[in-house]
Parts: structure tokens; C-alpha cells; sequence
């Protein structure tokens, strides 16, 4: 079994996420050759005092610069095992083996799609050697377990009924028990965090990236279905992800090909597609995800939200008051690509309010725009370490942080597919007829 116990002198987040397809990286370059990351500086020390009472702080202090840079990346990695060598790895990474990527450019997080996944004892000796590569702080190690359309983990795990299903029954408590079944399965296997619910109302039939993976049209209906589902997630202590902000839902436009613009006034915006958010923010959520798309009546600058500090800041931080984690979506993504490099693309999300860089397309240059950009000051440690420290926070309010979470073959044969998940499911879908 996988400890990782810190002590008091230290402790120490591809087809759709909207999300990207594949596992791939449609245009990358490969980078293999790149030279390592330089070797970790040290960062300036919290008081005493800060230090020896809070293990955030702790584990702050220990983290270099480099380290909390990594701390901010969560790519996909190639292979079935920690220790699998892989030209992709080595192309992307500079690194054959996922073990390797990890330490190399001090990953706070990893994401697993359906290539990482190949059977029950596989999968759970994947996630615990992925902890263990991990040296500096443990790992989320994320999906897209959305049920439905998009479910990376289906190959192993209950097909429990998508949003859409559930948001037919009309009753949010069937939402918060598929959200807690689906929790249960994703923890058994290793995985800590779920790129679910969404959160979009999804107003246009035209719609080719959200549609079904909606909890529906209503904004009221689908903000009571994403409130019970982050607090069934919550039940299970896998953390929750809300997305697409400030809401993919009205767009012709996949934002995996293109840059959606949707054209709500504020007005509008405050009545279709805050609810759900709101909603999720009131009833804890974990993180929330941004949207590749240009809301010109929240921002006229032309950038997708998750480039833009009035949407990210302004918006979810101040008018809705959030200060948990905000991830990107993926940053292969062609809706977030169009005006940037992979690098800049990087430093801008970080400056418009990110904290987790989900999937860059080039990694090495996405990884050494940041440092460069807080070595020089575009980006003040201080910016830095507030995103660090609400990753932190995330893993040591879901017991992540001081141990790394061990996923167990036995217990994973017990609860996957289970008699009583099984009836969970055909009790939704009877619910929704």
C-alpha cells in the first residue's frame, strides 16, 4: 500500500472536457530534446508560526519555484502503468515513462483517458504508482466521468444514465445519488477528481458540444440537478468540477474546432446561465471549469473566457464570490489557440485568474512561459502562490494532501459495477420515462 506521511517540519486537477479528443494533441509538435526544467530555487518561507499550524502553509513553504509551477499542470500522460515507456511521453515530455513526466516537471496533477485503461487491477496499480512518482505534494489524478456521452472510465465502471436522463426525472435527489455512486467507483480505482457535473443550460438544439451532457433547458432545474450532484460527489470525497463558465450552452459553435461567441447581454447571462453556477458555488463545489468561448457582453477584448480576467476574476471570483479552485478546460483545445502560442496561452490563463492548466498542448513551453513569467515578474509569486495554495487546499480538504489516497484492487472489484449501483441505474432511467 502507497504512504506518504509528511511530517511537522513539512507537508511535503480529449474528446470533450467541453474537453479535447482523443487523448491526443491535434497539431502538436513534438518536443522531445527539450532540455529539463532548471533545477528547483528555493522560495521564500511563511512565519513560523504559519508554518507549524496550518499543513497548507507547510506544504507551501517546502515548494520551490519550479515545484510550484508544475504544481499548476495537469497533462495527459501516455501508458497503462506509472513506469511504461512511451514515444509519446518522450516526444511531448522529454520523458518516456509517466514516473518520469511527473518528477520531471513537478505535476500537481494528472488526467486519465481511455487509452490509460485497460482492467480493474491495472488501473489501481496505475493510480497508486502515479502517487508515488509524485515526490512533492500528492497528486489529483482527474477524468471525465460525466455518465452519457462522455465517460472515459466506461470500459470498467457502472454505465449509470447521463445528465440528460437524470434531468428528466426532474428530482435533483436521483442527481446527488448517481453523483455519489459515480464518486465511489472513481475513488475506488485512484481518482480524485471529476471534470463533472456540468453546469451549462443548453438552450440551443444546435448545440454539437453540450446537448445531451446537460442537465437540460431550465436554468432553475439544471441549477437544483448541479447543486445535489457536487454534494453527491462531495459524499463520495471526490472532488467536484462545475463547467463550462460562464456557460457553453447557446452556441452552434464546437469550441474543440472553433471560438464559440455567444451574444447574451448581461442580463441574460444573470438569468440563463449564472444559475446553475451560483448554484454550485452555494453548495461547495471544488473547482470550476472555464469555457473556450468570447462573451463579448462580459468582455469585449475578443479572448476566450479562459483568458480573460473580467470573466475568471471579475465575474466568478468577485460577483459570485468563488475562491476555490478554477481550472481551464483543455488548452488543446483549437477555441483557445487562435491568437496565442502554447506558452502565452499559459501565462495569460494564469493572469486571468487559473489555477489548474488542464491538458497544454505543448507542455515544456507551457511549463517554461510560467516560471519565465514569474522569474520576471508578469507573474508575482504572490499571483503564484494563491493559485498553489487553493490547489492545496482542494487536496487537504478532501484528504489528499498529508497522504496520498490508495486505491485498493479489492475494494475496487466491490464497489465497480455493484448489484446495488446496477439498480441505482435502471431506478433513474424507469424515473425519467
Amino acid at each position: 500500500m502507497l504512504r506518504r506521511r509528511l511530517g511537522t517540519t513539512g507537508l511535503l486537477v480529449i474528446a470533450l472536457t467541453a474537453c479535447a479528443g482523443g487523448g491526443g494533441t491535434a497539431g502538436a509538435t513534438p518536443t522531445g530534446g527539450k532540455a529539463a526544467p532548471p533545477a528547483p530555487s528555493a522560495s521564500p518561507s511563511p512565519s513560523p508560526s504559519a508554518s507549524q499550524s496550518d499543513p497548507v502553509a507547510r506544504a507551501l513553504a517546502r515548494l520551490s519555484v519550479e515545484e510550484k509551477v508544475g504544481q499548476l499542470f495537469m497533462p495527459v500522460l501516455y501508458g497503462t502503468t506509472a513506469a511504461s515507456s512511451s514515444g509519446e511521453n518522450q516526444a511531448r515530455y522529454g520523458a518516456p515513462t509517466p514516473a518520469k513526466v511527473i518528477a520531471r516537471y513537478h505535476l500537481g496533477g494528472v488526467i486519465l483517458f481511455p487509452h490509460n485503461v485497460k482492467g480493474v487491477s491495472q488501473v489501481v496499480g496505475l493510480t497508486n504508482g502515479l502517487q508515488r512518482a509524485s515526490k512533492e505534494v500528492p497528486l489529483l489524478i482527474g477524468t471525465d466521468q460525466e455518465n452519457g456521452l462522455v465517460s472515459r472510465m466506461s470500459a470498467l465502471m457502472t454505465d449509470f444514465p447521463g445528465a440528460s436522463v437524470i434531468g428528466a426525472t426532474g428530482d435533483p435527489a436521483w442527481a446527488r445519488k448517481v453523483a455519489a455512486a459515480t464518486g465511489a467507483e472513481l475513488r475506488a480505482l485512484g481518482v480524485n477528481l471529476d471534470f463533472a457535473p456540468v453546469a451549462d443550460v443548453n438552450i440551443d438544439p444546435r448545440n454539437p458540444v453540450i446537448g445531451s451532457r446537460a442537465f437540460g433547458k431550465d436554468p432553475q432545474r439544471v441549477a437544483k440537478m448541479v447543486a445535489a450532484s457536487v454534494k453527491g460527489f462531495a459524499d463520495a470525497d471526490v472532488a467536484a468540477t462545475a463547467k463550462h463558465f460562464p456557460g457553453h450552452g447557446d452556441t452552434s459553435v464546437d469550441s474543440h474546432t472553433g471560438l464559440p461567441v455567444i451574444k447574451h447581454t448581461r442580463a441574460e447571462w444573470e438569468r440563463i446561465d449564472a444559475p446553475p453556477f451560483k448554484a454550485a458555488i452555494g453548495a461547495g463545489v471544488d473547482a470550476v471549469m472555464s469555457a473556450h468561448i468570447v462573451f463579448p457582453k462580459l468582455d469585449p477584448s475578443g479572448d476566450p473566457a479562459t483568458l480573460s480576467k473580467p470573466i475568471l476574476t471579475g465575474l466568478l471570483r468577485q460577483k459570485l464570490g468563488y475562491d476555490g479552485v478554477i481550472s481551464t478546460d483543455a488548452l488543446n483545445m483549437a477555441g483557445v489557440r487562435q491568437k496565442y502560442n502554447d506558452g502565452e496561452i499559459a501565462v495569460r490563463a494564469v493572469l486571468a485568474g487559473a489555477d489548474l492548466l488542464l491538458m497544454p498542448n505543448d507542455l515544456p513551453k507551457a511549463y517554461d512561459a510560467v516560471l519565465a513569467a514569474v522569474k520576471s515578474g508578469r507573474i508575482s509569486e504572490r499571483r503564484l502562490d494563491q493559485s498553489v495554495t487553493r490547489l492545496l487546499k482542494l487536496k487537504q480538504a478532501k484528504g489528499y494532501l498529508a497522504e496520498a489516497p490508495t486505491a485498493s484492487v479489492s475494494r475496487a472489484n466491490d464497489v465497480l459495477r455493484s448489484a446495488a449501483h446496477r439498480k441505482l441505474t435502471a431506478r433513474v432511467k424507469s424515473a425519467a420515462d
